[in-house]
């Protein structure tokens, strides 16, 4: 009970008593106090974009149907687009040994449907164990620990999504244990349903070959990571971050809807550097899809794509900045899948590309409006791998590709609350 300084010295005179306050004062429920420690935040991401030079008029095939294939990015060409809007509602952890909250995340969008279990992207129990410096756990649903960037557009870089974090998952269900032993080292483990999404997925109801379940009941999905912090006698280079994750599990989304065991290793870093406002980074994914695998040796077992990106930052001004992104992509060829079917080599969107991907991003940022993003974005994808035209359509190619390059131009606009 809070009594302020004019009480008290009423209560000093003997005009009132303070039991007589205590018990007139309303009563605060315990739904009234958790209540009001949870805040609403999130954001509405629009964006047009433009592929130029697609110069489609075939029937039926849509505006620039072979164009590059990563996550966020399918649909998008030559239109307007509401990519995303994000309501989060959470209680956050505070100083307590003991203490408790939530997370929920609700997603809408054409970004959406590539999370796995929208609108839910999120939805998880946070608790603090006092256990050294204090053990923190997720349990629920929560997003996946490893990647340079995530699907919230805004936290990244750049507008559109790199090939890495198009071979990436996007969230588990299960817990996640996490402890900082130090300003300068944090580390998790996690033990999952699954490798991909899904709220009710488990590995032995979907890992299922001729009606017959081919992994135990107690199949889960693992994953770990490691983040180091540079410390303040590196110099320039204090504060730099690195980042290592592994994740191994049942993925459903693999070989043509038969699915198998998955691997992903993922290495991050970004280095601050001795020019004021410049920041570099590095990112390095690899997925595998395992030989010994549910699918044995089959057409579909042994696949792998892997993907490295570097990634330069410039804060101009207070309001300009300036963001640079280069890749390599490539992956394994996709041998047919049962019955036929095409098989996807790897968790995501790049089924769809050439064997090997170039690509160069440049995105201009500039803050006009309170707690608006607002940014133009120039990329370029070029097939690598010397093998047929990947991209375009015109004509007279009747859906095929004509061309071994794709630029496009997008505008994002995302305002956050």
């Amino acid at each position: 009970m809070k009594i302020n300084t004019w009480t008290l010295g009423l209560a000093a005179v003997g005009l009132v008593t303070l039991p007589s306050i205590s018990q007139a004062e309303e009563k605060v429920s315990p739904l009234g106090t958790a209540l009001s420690s949870t805040t609403i935040s999130g954001y509405v991401s629009t964006s047009a974009r433009w592929d130029l030079g697609t110069g489609s008029r075939t029937p039926g095939s849509g505006n620039n149907p072979n164009a590059p294939a990563y996550v966020y990015g399918g649909g998008k060409a030559d239109g307007f687009n509401m990519d995303a809007v994000l309501v989060r509602i959470s209680k956050p952890l505070d100083e307590a040994q003991w203490a408790a909250g939530y997370t929920v995340d609700l997603l809408y969008g054409a970004d959406a449907g590539a999370i796995g279990q929208a609108p839910l992207s999120q939805a998880y129990v946070q608790l603090r164990a006092p256990v050294g410096n204090g053990l923190d756990f997720k349990m629920g649903l929560f997003d996946t620990i490893i990647g340079y960037e995530s699907y919230h557009a805004g936290n990244n870089p750049n507008y559109s999504r790199s090939y890495g974090n198009s071979i990436e998952p996007t969230q588990h269900t299960g817990v996640l244990a996490s402890y900082q032993f130090s300003d300068l080292v944090t580390a998790s483990f996690g033990i999952a349903n699954t490798f991909g999404p899904g709220i009710g997925g488990r590995a032995f109801n979907q890992a299922v070959v001729l009606g017959v379940n081919t992994v135990n009941e107690s199949y889960k999905t693992y994953m770990a990571s490691i983040a180091l912090t540079a410390p303040e006698s590196f110099g320039f280079a204090a504060g730099s971050t690195l980042y290592i994750g592994a994740i191994n599990g049942f993925n459903a989304a693999t070989t043509a809807g038969v699915g198998a065991n998955q691997s992903s290793i993922y290495v991050g870093s970004t280095l601050n550097t001795p020019v004021k406002g410049l920041k570099v980074g590095a990112s390095y994914d690899y997925v595998a899809i395992h030989k010994n695998s549910i699918v044995g040796g089959g057409p579909n077992a042994g696949l792998y794509a892997n993907a490295a990106a570097l990634y330069a930052s410039y804060q101009a001004t207070e309001k300009l900045s300036l963001h640079t992104r280069g890749e390599y992509f490539s992956r394994s060829k996709i041998s047919a899948g049962p019955g036929g079917a095409a098989a996807a080599p790897v968790v995501g969107a790049t089924a769809g590309n050439p064997t090997k991907v170039l690509a160069l991003t440049e995105t201009i940022q500039y803050d006009l409006w309170a707690n608006v993003i607002s940014r133009l974005e120039l990329r370029w994808d070029h097939q690598a791998d010397g093998s047929g035209k990947a991209y375009g359509n015109n004509s007279t190619t009747g859906g095929v590709g004509s061309r071994r390059n794709n630029y496009t131009v997008s505008a994002n606009v995302i305002y956050k609350f």
